[in-house]
């Protein structure tokens, strides 16, 4: 049973403390096995009894879970921003704060004005529905999630990378009335408005009125050119106003209720609206409480986006710990900026991130020459044996270079009161997770999750300086593994049992709203969930990424990549390629391509850049041709050009190619016997070529990335 709101803090810090060193991390439950799969695998305390749900039986909702916070710290920071300086035209050096108590009250009063205009076009307040959301990560955005929460509302969330067409899908789909926005969207949203039916009224985050003349603020301007297409358009500052006049009471959600329905990014179709409950939400970030990344007390970085539910899970972690969240102020590349004048106690990020900071720490420290690139080598060697010893002895901790060294590294990035780093969304470098670790000589973990499964699954335990692993499961979530064999990963596999990665337990989204096949084709009736990645699990229960079932990658930056809809448009648009296959690594943030040449088309087109005849039945020489810096670089060009053409993302270019006459075929074993491309043994067939043509994109790339 969970504990008593008094013994959260002591339950808690059990959960976080890893097992006896030398003993699993996670344990199998004998017994549990079945054809193709391996035993269930759970958290080395909670190998028996009911997984984590909560830890206070009394919250249940993530409503109930800042109404503690509310009650527990009121006076505490809440939600932290810099100020824009009209004047000076440039972002202030400080945050400004608003309470729990505060943020609680605007909360309450801008939920009770959205249901009061959904009621006025018709809506009537005993429903439930969805509003949508659209902005950066801003104090604001957190408010409006509260707010529909406290009226059994939730978000639906819209974001720049969906695309027009995505974010008219997502609108009619969830079949929103209202969509909250930045003031940037609001044009977008009225162009899209004959195509939207549904939409009836827009909320503006930002003021738009500032005492103007009548007729001249930005608000009857945009409600004139509103009224043309129907809608109608307020400021959120008026609907605070007239919730807190309504009177209205907030409604509470109950556990089984909506949480929110989070788009993914629709890479091969349609975007699916993953539904999650409260239930769910609860039972996430009271598995990422058990880590201890966040706690009471805490300063919290918030600028993953939060669209996407990593983002959204961190920031709800801060808020049922009473800590206070910080909003980075925009702008992504001047995010150290944020963080020096922050100061935040850990940081929730991706990789992409970490690898810029490994980078300028690298160049900073042991690349310098003289003493101080001396002394640099010798305490990154010195922890990184340490990092090595037995468990129970291992660390990244040195009492003298933790003094000397260590919190300059830290000051530079802004991360001296930094006791924790999290990496998630997309693989971690090894090399670059063992760095840091030694650098910065805090808790520095790499998990795993999913927007079906609330941002959670695995994470690093304290004490584990293992490195290209994701962990064991977190409390409130049992593993298993099936085999796979047409991609030969079975679960019989030496050493280590490799397979699809299964997931069940009371973190799993409840279905893809309105699709009732891919909820099917996912969620098996007894609950587990099949995730398309496929892993191992070592004898210390610790998980490990190595392959993807679904033919969809994520890059360095944590984008989602369907390889298949980018080489369909590229054969589709060149007829000097016959075959494709493009690759992305998880630690890289670009893709390359091994392509397949038309040799009728591509002699002439190779011959006319190399002012030589180049025959097409000569396979040797027009091999030689086809990998000419030369003919790579126009052809490159030409993908560029088709890639723009179909308004490709800049992370789905394809930025280095090689190119072969038949370099996949059913003779080679890389296409099935119905042509069908073998993802996992493509890339080991051009595990060579694949490792070069990244080394090239980092020479090409120059100088090393600066913060």
């Amino acid at each position: 049973m969970a504990p008593s709101k008094q013994d959260t803090t002591a339950y808690i810090n059990a959960i976080a403390q890893p097992p006896p060193p030398g003993t699993p991390y996670a344990l199998p439950i004998p017994g549990t096995e079945r054809p193709n799969r391996t035993p269930i695998y759970r958290h080395w305390r909670f190998q028996n009894g009911p997984l984590l749900e909560t830890f206070d039986p009394a919250i249940r909702t993530v409503h109930d879970l800042f109404e503690a916070s509310v009650a527990r710290v009121p006076r505490n920071r809440c939600l932290g921003h810099r100020p824009w300086n009209p004047v000076s035209k440039t972002w202030e050096n400080k945050f400004v704060w608003t309470t729990y108590t505060e943020v609680a009250e605007r909360r309450k009063n801008f939920g009770a004005g959205i249901v009061e205009l959904h009621q006025r076009v018709g809506v009537t307040a005993d429903k439930k529905y969805a509003v949508g959301l659209w902005a950066q990560n801003r104090p604001e955005w957190q408010i409006t999630e509260l707010a529909l929460l406290s009226q059994s509302l939730w978000p639906v969330s819209l974001y720049e990378t969906l695309g027009p067409e995505a974010t008219e899908y997502i609108i009619n789909h969830s079949e929103l009335t209202a969509v909250v926005c930045s003031l940037p969207h609001i044009p977008t949203l009225l162009k899209l408005a004959p195509r939207v039916p549904s939409l009836k009224f827009i909320i503006s985050l930002d003021p738009l009125d500032a005492g103007e003349m009548t007729g001249h603020s930005k608000l009857s301007l945009l409600n004139a050119a509103a009224a043309q297409v129907g809608l109608e358009i307020f400021s959120m500052e008026g609907v605070e106003a007239l919730g807190a006049r309504s009177g209205r009471p907030m409604r509470p959600p109950q556990p089984e209720d909506v949480l929110t329905i989070n788009y993914t990014s629709g890479t091969t179709g349609d975007p699916k609206g993953v539904l999650i409950t409260h239930a769910n939400g609860v039972a996430g970030i009271s598995a990422a409480r058990s880590n201890q990344s966040i706690t009471a007390g805490d300063v919290h970085l918030s600028y993953l986006p939060l669209a996407h539910i990593y983002g959204r899970m961190a920031d709800q972690t801060a808020l049922a710990e009473g800590a206070s969240i910080g909003y980075f102020h925009g702008d992504i590349t001047q995010l150290v900026e944020d963080i020096k004048l922050l100061r935040p106690t850990g940081l929730m990020s991706v990789p992409r991130l970490f690898n810029r900071i490994n980078s300028a720490i690298q160049a900073a420290t042991v690349e310098q020459e003289g003493f101080k690139g001396a002394l640099s080598r010798r305490v990154i060697e010195a922890k990184k044996a340490s990092m090595k010893l037995p468990p129970g002895k291992a660390t990244n901790k040195h009492f003298l270079y933790d003094k000397i060294w260590t919190p300059k590294v830290l000051k530079g990035v802004g991360l001296s009161r930094a006791r924790t780093m999290v990496s998630g969304s997309a693989q971690l470098d090894p090399d670059v997770h063992e760095f840091l670790r030694a650098a910065f000589g805090n808790n520095f973990v790499q998990g795993f999750g999913m927007t079906e499964t609330y941002a959670v699954g695995t994470v690093q335990m304290p004490g584990d300086f293992t490195t290209g692993n994701i962990g064991p499961p977190c409390p409130s979530v049992e593993l298993c593994i099936e085999s796979v064999p047409d991609y030969e990963y079975t679960v019989e596999d030496k050493p280590n049992p490799r397979g699809e990665l299964l997931m069940r337990g009371p973190i799993i989204f409840k279905e893809y709203y309105r699709n009732p096949e891919e909820t099917a084709k996912t969620i098996e009736a007894d609950g587990w969930f099949h995730t398309g990645d496929i892993v191992e699990v070592d004898s210390m229960g610790r998980f490990k990424i190595i392959d993807r079932k679904k033919n969809v990658l994520k890059l360095a930056q944590g984008e989602y990549i369907s390889p298949e809809r980018i080489e369909n448009v590229y054969l589709g648009s060149c007829n000097l390629l016959a075959m494709a296959f493009v690759h992305g690594e998880p630690k890289e943030s670009s893709l390359v391509a091994v392509f397949g040449i038309d040799p009728v088309h591509f002699a002439p087109y190779a011959s006319k850049i190399l002012k030589q005849n180049i025959s097409a039945e000569d396979k040797a020489a027009l091999k030689v041709a086809a990998n000419d810096p030369r003919v790579k670089g126009a052809l490159l060009k030409l993908l560029d050009n088709i890639g723009k053409s179909h308004k490709f993302n800049s992370y789905e270019k394809v930025k280095n190619i090689y190119l072969d006459i038949e370099p996949f075929s059913i003779e080679n074993e890389l296409l099935t016997p119905t042509l069908k491309l073998k993802r996992p043994q493509t890339a080991r067939a051009f595990r060579a070529e694949i490792d070069r043509m990244y080394e090239e994109i980092a020479a090409n790339a120059g100088s090393k990335p600066k913060l």
